[in-house]
């Protein structure tokens, strides 16, 4: 089926102002479909054609102002609509719908637990379309009104407050929504847990599905408290109040992102329901979601964008409010340290492969929806976040939140672009804002910065910073000497506020400007040297408080303190500077990999903030380990890895706060998921915990037995009692994971079977594909996959044909023979990109596979 255009959109919305959509749902036609009716009323401005969008599984019956169409018209997901005359139009059709298993349209589970039966909809991007008949596209705004009919003994949610039909068993209406776009129409229905509650005179809910009631009530008051505390703040910065009657979140099962911002029923992934023991970095990252995702109905919702070359002035701008709300409105105050050592490095890795992109790419590089939902990455997330705590930086909370305010105002329930934004920034400073938007909005790749330091004519050092790459900076450079009292441990001696002009106003490509005084925005004069009298500082650190995005280097002599003392900086966020540098720097082939595994043998047993310790360890044991290292010098790093881990235990024994919990629980996945023999991690098994803590719960049993499977250390009907043990859909996912790990040809065939099937009856949902993927591929096993690198490649680009954009983007993530870094699974992918023509989505993964594997090789060349 063709994707809309930006041209046909732009025409479409030339011609047309569509006012009002009623939309009837029938839930109670069985397990395979649903009866969608949908009338709209719009106006043409002029006469003229035009199309709507369905992609039903039978049009019924279609009419324009009571004149029968014919269904048989219907060219893919097209009716055409001939001979409008200018004026008022009404366009009603019935049509029976397909529920989807792939988290699209109208996502249909049963779960195992109990039986009980949930549907959802996701229509982001252009999947309304899957659910009822649209004009399709972002800027054709319009109210919406739902009525609903669902079995008995379901509640329906919506955008609006839904009232249950007193006349009527099973229907429900929906109350009205002011102008929204297409994608942002939302219905959630099944027999929901819910906790209410009111605050501003709001009604306020959490939804989950029954089975994971108990799990939702022991943590309903921390998410209502989020709730509660990022709404108010989000008030104190907004001048605008918040647009809709209701504020609902739904936590729905197999939901393929971390949620969606639909305006008074966000969905959210079910995960965030713990069911299992969790770190309070993972709880701070449901808070940042839960802030995220309420950012969006000023920004997304109330403001929308106009086509989908400025998805970033969605998501970035969701991305950086939800860690700074978050911070600034509960408990979780270093929400800018987990984003640092775990959110930044996806912008990274995006921005530094062929297929990255401008955070705000020219509208006639987005010139479809196809392309439009490749750029929803790293680049219009972590990127654009990071750049907007730039700005903020450079122009100032006060003066950005002024322009915030400014554009909501000018736009709301409307639409707006790039050129909007940077408008409505303009008129709140004296800065140069456009300027700063073609650097930072308009390039693509990562700059990079590196610390020159010298020897000054006193006797004193100087500094200046070389840059390899085109944009302005504002940062901070952190000094630090050894403590003399504690060689371990490192104590500030000066924070240095820098800028970095863009190469043209510094008339020369390499040099940078330094000043010395305070940090603030605007107030520094640029200077290219940084002198200062006696000994140098032991460690000198660029983008010290990790306010800019570009990668840093150390010098030689601050890289040798930070590997004597990197535990012993003072601050978590300059740590995470630091750990980047050093991911960085072994991604570039400038630091061997087993010198970031000795750094994080010497430092990690003593890092007291979780993230940092997530983040460094799953480096090491994803890409060092599993990657960027000989299988021969693999058993060594993960026995670095078990000893780390070790340690972590050994120095968090009998710790009863929630910090030594969280990191006892990050070093037992890691001891998990790093052994090389059964030893120990079976006896944790059979006892049932881990001695001193923390006693195994179901993700963490499924962990176990998921390595267990990888050695051969294990039966399936040692699964097959686990799945009995706990028969949930997360428990499904945990024995998919298990069968498709076991070295047995038999069982890899039947994994592989699965998920590539190629009928219809025995497709997998989206998570089964995703935890059987999982298992299939395993570094330990490389002879007995081997055989699947060539037919993974044409399986793929069918499946994707045939199931669409998620799957496709499943396949090439998760799928795609990752642990063989050689050379001919790198012809193979190029072969098959050059020759097999694979869908967008799975061509865009493909693509950023190649580059990965490409660089695997080289840091293995190093």
């Amino acid at each position: 089926m063709p994707a809309l255009t930006r041209d046909e959109a732009q025409t479409r919305a030339r011609l047309l102002d569509v006012h009002r959509y009623a939309i009837d749902l029938d839930l109670t036609h069985g397990p395979a479909h649903f009866v969608s009716r949908t009338a709209v009323r719009f106006s043409a401005r002029t006469p003229g054609d035009t199309f709507v969008e369905l992609k039903p599984a039978e049009l019924r019956s279609a009419t324009l102002d009571g004149r029968p169409l014919d269904p048989a018209t219907l060219d893919g997901n097209r009716l055409p609509l001939t001979g409008l005359t200018a004026g008022e139009h009404e366009l009603r059709l019935e049509a029976a719908m397909s529920y989807s298993r792939t988290g699209e349209g109208m996502h249909r589970f049963t779960d195992p637990a109990d039986g009980e039966t949930y549907v959802y909809t996701q229509m982001f991007l252009d999947d309304v379309q899957r659910v009822f008949a649209a004009f399709d596209q972002p800027d054709l705004k319009a109210e919406f009104g739902l009525t609903v009919t669902a079995p008995p003994g379901w509640t329906v949610l919506g955008n609006g407050t839904a009232t249950r039909d007193d006349d009527t068993e099973g229907r429900w209406t929906l109350a009205p929504t002011p102008p929204i776009s297409t994608y942002l129409v939302a219905v959630a229905a099944g027999p929901w847990h819910t906790v209410r509650t009111e605050h501003a005179g709001l009604p306020f809910g959490i939804h989950c599905r029954r089975s994971l009631g108990p799990h939702l009530d022991a943590d309903a008051e921390e998410i209502l408290d989020i709730t509660r505390r990022c709404y108010d703040r989000y008030h104190a910065l907004f001048e605008e109040p918040y647009p809709f009657d209701s504020y609902d979140q739904a936590f729905v099962p197999e939901f393929n992102m971390g949620a969606m911002e639909n305006p008074g029923l966000v969905t959210l992934r079910d995960d965030f329901v713990f069911r299992s023991a969790v770190t309070d970095t993972e709880r701070q990252s449901r808070g940042m979601v839960i802030a995220h995702e309420m950012a969006h109905m000023w920004f997304g919702d109330l403001v929308t964008l106009a086509w989908w070359d400025d998805i970033w002035l969605n998501e970035s701008f969701a991305e950086y409010m939800g860690y700074q709300v978050l911070s600034e409105a509960t408990h979780f105050t270093d929400t800018w340290t987990d984003f640092g050592i775990a959110r930044k490095s996806w912008g990274y890795d995006a921005d530094q492969r062929p297929s990255t992109h401008p955070v705000a790419p020219a509208p006639e590089d987005v010139p479809d929806t196809a392309s439009a939902l490749l750029n929803f990455d790293g680049i219009s997330y972590a990127k654009g976040a990071s750049a907007l705590r730039q700005l903020v930086a450079w122009m100032g909370e006060k003066d950005f939140l002024a322009g915030i305010n400014d554009h909501i105002t000018r736009h709301r329930f409307g639409n707006a672009t790039l050129a909007d934004f940077v408008a409505s920034l303009a008129r709140a400073t004296d800065r140069d804002v456009p300027a700063w938007a073609a650097s930072w909005l308009r390039t693509t790749g990562v700059d990079t910065l590196v610390p020159v330091v010298g020897t000054g004519a006193d006797g004193g050092w100087t500094l200046r910073v070389d840059r390899d790459g085109s944009r302005p900076h504002h940062l901070t450079a952190g000094l630090y000497d050894r403590d003399p009292t504690d060689p371990a441990r490192l104590v500030a001696r000066d924070r240095l506020a820098w800028d970095i002009p863009a190469p043209a106003a510094a008339g020369d490509d390499a040099a940078t400007a330094a000043t010395t005084g305070p940090a603030a925005a605007g107030g520094t004069t640029p200077r290219r040297l940084h002198t200062a009298p006696g000994p140098r500082p032991a460690l000198i650190l660029l983008n010290d408080g990790d306010l800019t995005y570009a990668k840093v280097r150390l010098d030689p002599a601050s890289w040798e303190t930070a590997r004597d003392a990197l535990s012993g900086l003072p601050d978590p966020l300059t740590r995470a500077v630091v750990w980047n540098a050093a991911r960085d720097m072994v991604r570039d082939g400038e630091l061997p990999p087993t010198a970031y595994l000795d750094a994080a043998r010497a430092h990690l047993p003593y890092e007291t903030d979780i993230a940092i310790v997530s983040g460094a360890l799953a480096f090491a044991r994803t890409q060092i380990a599993d990657r960027y290292l000989p299988a021969a010098g693999r058993p060594a790093a993960l026995n670095t890895l078990s000893a780390i881990a070790r340690d972590i235990l050994r120095r968090t024994e009998g710790s009863e706060n929630g910090d030594g919990q969280g990191l006892r629980l990050a070093a037992v996945r890691t001891f998990i998921d790093s052994a090389t023999t059964p030893d120990g991690i079976q006896d944790w098994l059979s006892g049932g915990s881990v001695p001193g803590g923390p006693a195994l719960d179901p993700e963490l049993r499924w962990r176990i037995l998921g390595r267990l499977a990888v050695l051969g250390a294990t039966t399936p009907a040692a699964i097959d009692d686990e799945l009995a043990r706990d028969p949930s859909a997360t428990g499904r996912q945990g024995a998919a994971t298990c069968r498709a790990a076991l070295p047995d040809p038999a069982g890899k065939q039947a994994a592989w079977d699965a998920l590539f099937a190629t009928d219809e009856s025995t497709d997998l949902s989206n998570y089964l594909f995703n935890a059987t993927a999982a298992g299939f591929w395993a570094p330990e096993q490389l002879d007995l996959v081997r055989p699947y690198a060539a037919r993974y490649f044409p399986d793929a680009v069918a499946l994707a044909a045939r199931r669409g954009p998620a799957l496709a983007e499943s396949a090439g993530r998760l799928a795609f023979p990752a642990p063989l870094v050689d050379t001919a699974t790198l012809h193979l992918t190029e072969e098959c990109l050059r020759t097999a023509d694979p869908a967008p989505a799975l061509r865009r993964k493909l693509a950023d596979q190649l580059d990965d594997l490409r660089r695997a090789l080289r840091v293995r060349g190093a």
